[in-house]
């Protein structure tokens, strides 16, 4: 019996020795699951910041690109109206003519012109050109240019004396800055 027992004990041994193989690598492979696992869900978690900021980045790009477009629109035409704006010029320039030492043909004709240009700003008008108003009023950097300085007792100090060449906004943007002269 002693036989049996001993060969019993050493299966038992061998049985638990067994198990102990079977056992570390399963907790080994366990362990390395986990650390597999784990590192997916940091690897997920950097994927979703990553999707995040690009899904920002994309409407910050839009957004910046809907605006450029809304000023593209706004000011569309910017450069035909200062060009024509030349031509207004012109025109009050030889409406500046006395009528009264014309000759009937000649006053036609002016009568003609006046028509054309009163056409002329009511279409830039239109299409949201100003006129900066600016004659008796304060100096504005921003929406005037200073050529010449005057000395007039009537006029405060640093407001406007003399309009030399008109001033426009376009959709309240200054396309042309008046020309003034200002009292000092």
């Amino acid at each position: 019996m002693e036989n049996k027992e001993k060969e019993e004990k050493k299966n038992t041994e061998e049985i638990k020795e067994q198990n102990k193989k079977v056992e570390k690598p399963k907790k080994e492979k366990k362990e390395k699951v986990d650390k597999e696992k784990e590192a997916l869900k940091e690897k997920n978690a950097e994927l979703n910041d990553k999707l995040l900021r690009i899904s920002a980045e994309m409407q910050n790009m839009k957004r910046r690109y809907d605006e450029q477009i809304s000023k593209i629109r706004l000011y569309d035409g910017e450069d035909v109206i200062k060009d024509l704006l030349q031509t207004v010029d012109n025109f009050e320039r030889a409406l500046m003519v006395d009528e009264s030492k014309l000759s009937d043909e000649l006053s036609k004709f002016l009568s003609g012109f006046k028509m054309i240009y009163t056409n002329l700003v009511k279409i830039l008008e239109a299409k949201g050109v100003k006129e900066i108003e600016c004659e008796g009023k304060e100096f504005d950097p921003n929406s005037m240019q200073a050529v010449l300085t005057d000395k007039v007792e009537d006029v405060p100090s640093n407001h406007v004396t003399e309009v030399l060449q008109k001033g426009y906004k376009y959709n309240d943007k200054v396309i042309r800055p008046a020309m003034v002269k200002v009292n000092e």
